[in-house]
């Protein structure tokens, strides 16, 4: 009986094994069959996710080529595809830029809309004299000043006030020549006709001499009765400043000669300089703000009553004329103003605030806002211009959006692009490709290394680089525009050589920094 019970143990034994290999075969069947599985599902997933769709294919040095299907350009470069999801270029002009990059630049964005251009020309001035209240005292006949009343420049006079005292023996002659002849007319009252009529005549055309030199009626019955005066005063003719003072005690004057020279200050003139840009804006009657530095705190009000005809062809600006009231005579003459003229736009125009304009110096650029991170820029041609608006003649609708702030962060020497550029607009390429480069920074100065193998004719250099990671370029050889000639003066043909490129215009690269690289002398002190 033992030795059969020896037998079944191992029978047992057998059995056992067995069924654990089955056990391991079919678990390890079942894994690969799993594994197998989800690697289909991977494989199957894969190509769901990355399936986007290729909107066409663009040159990769950037210039305006692209391709419906995969090419090379004349260097062997593949052309880079374009993925719908990147930047939208429906019509090969706009850019797309992402959300959280336009919330990071702080683009800000305001409506194309009609106003009216409420503008303030300013201009600078100086107050002079109404030439209409100017007068001048100077006698018509010969004497001699015999007292002066007013005897400085500056000082205040009143309409009326006496001046001086003259001698004139012509004076004298001609009142006495009037004397005798009324006096004639009296004692021929019964003489004849002929002889009163003549002696009518003598004293008619005495009193006319009188008058004619400006002496008035009630001095010439004052001088004719009373004998004994020999002289005549001179009063103001109105109230004002006596400017010039040329008459002295005792002196001798002339016919016509200017003795004093008076003038009315209770108002003034300002005459502005105002830019030849904008004299058409400026109408006569238009009332305008004067600022008067001797006076800071206050604000005068003037009209404007004349526009020059003559342009002053070294500053190329025009006179105008304003009149203001001077009371209290806080004026001066020479004194100089700010004129501020305000001045309202007739009709509504398009406008869009100054700030959205990016001017190159030969045209005008607007970014609009198509739709949430989608800009378009558009050249405009503008009209007027207020303090914060501009009108828009052509390139912009009313309702559209207009990007207005973070339109104009590029160096003073970049061109159009590379503005369009700080936006997100890929300098070397122009599109994006996929997710991962829209987080990419943007460069404008490309760094390379390589050998100088020639200085060609047209004064370029021909250059064997290795790859530039920043434009995605291969090793090649090419031929770069020079910034400065000299940049290659000290550096011989065949060195190996360290530079920067960016690109002045599509397809255009120009070298801005270039020197020979150091050699490396680790390899030689390490033996």
């Amino acid at each position: 009986m033992k030795p059969v019970g020896r037998i079944n143990i191992g029978t047992g034994i057998i059995i056992g094994t067995i069924v654990l290999l089955g056990v391991g075969a079919t678990g390890y069947w079942l894994g690969n069959q799993r594994t197998e599985d989800r690697g289909q599902r991977t494989e199957d997933a894969a190509p769901k996710e990355s399936a986007k769709k290729i909107l066409y294919y663009r040159n990769p040095m950037g210039l305006a080529d692209t391709s419906p299907v995969p090419k090379k350009d004349s260097m062997g470069m593949d052309y880079v595809p374009v993925f719908a999801g990147g930047e939208d270029v429906s019509d090969g002009k706009s850019i797309r830029i992402s959300i959280e990059k336009v919330q990071k630049l702080g683009v800000k964005s305001e409506v194309a809309t009609l106003r009216k251009l409420d503008k303030t020309i300013r201009a600078a001035g100086r107050i002079e004299i109404d030439e209409r209240r100017t007068y001048t005292v100077a006698p018509k006949f010969e004497g001699w000043v015999e007292r002066l009343y007013v005897n400085t420049n500056g000082q205040a006079i009143s309409k009326g006030q006496a001046l001086f005292d003259v001698y004139s023996p012509e004076l004298i002659g001609a009142l006495r020549e009037y004397a005798l002849a009324a006096q004639g007319e009296t004692a021929l009252s019964n003489a004849d006709d002929d002889a009163k009529n003549s002696m009518r005549q003598l004293a008619t055309a005495s009193l006319a001499r009188l008058k004619n030199w400006g002496i008035e009626d009630q001095q010439i019955k004052e001088l004719a009765q009373d004998k004994n005066k020999r002289g005549l005063t001179f009063y103001a003719p109105v109230s004002g400043i006596v400017l010039e003072k040329k008459a002295v005690q005792g002196m001798r004057f002339m016919p016509g000669e200017m003795l004093y020279q008076i003038a009315d200050l209770s108002s003034v003139w300002i005459v502005a300089d105002v830019f030849e840009q904008d004299i058409s804006s400026v109408k006569t009657g238009t009332k305008a703000r004067v600022k008067i530095n001797a006076y800071p705190d206050k604000q005068f009000d003037a009209v404007i009553t004349y526009v020059y005809p003559t342009l002053n062809a070294a500053t190329r600006t025009v006179a105008v004329r304003l009149e203001m009231a001077n009371p209290q005579g806080l004026l001066k003459p020479a004194m100089f103003a700010q004129v501020e003229m305000p001045v309202g736009g007739k009709a509504k125009v398009l406008t869009v605030p100054t700030s959205a304009v990016i001017d190159s110096g030969t045209r005008q650029i607007v970014l609009v806002q198509l739709a949430e991170g989608r800009f378009e820029p558009r050249e405009v041609k503008l009209g007027n211009r207020s303090d914060d608006y501009v009108e828009v003649l052509t390139g912009v609708a009313a309702g559209e959006q207009v990007v207005v702030a973070a339109n104009f962060l590029i160096d003073a020497e970049s061109n159009l692009k590379a503005a369009l550029g700080s936006l997100g607009y890929a300098h070397g390429g122009g599109a994006t490709q996929g997710a991962a480069e829209k987080t990419k920074p943007t460069v404008v100065g490309h760094q390379a290394e390589g050998t100088l193998d020639a200085i060609n004719a047209d004064g370029t250099a021909s250059i064997k680089h290795g790859p530039i990671k920043t434009l995605g370029w291969p090793d090649m050889t090419m031929d770069f525009a020079l910034a400065n000639p000299s940049l290659t003066s000290s550096i011989k043909i065949g060195s190996a050589i360290s530079f920067e490129i960016v690109e002045r215009k599509p397809g255009e690269w120009v070298i801005t920094k270039l020197q020979a690289k150091q050699p490396d002398h680790s390899q030689h002190e390490g033996r």
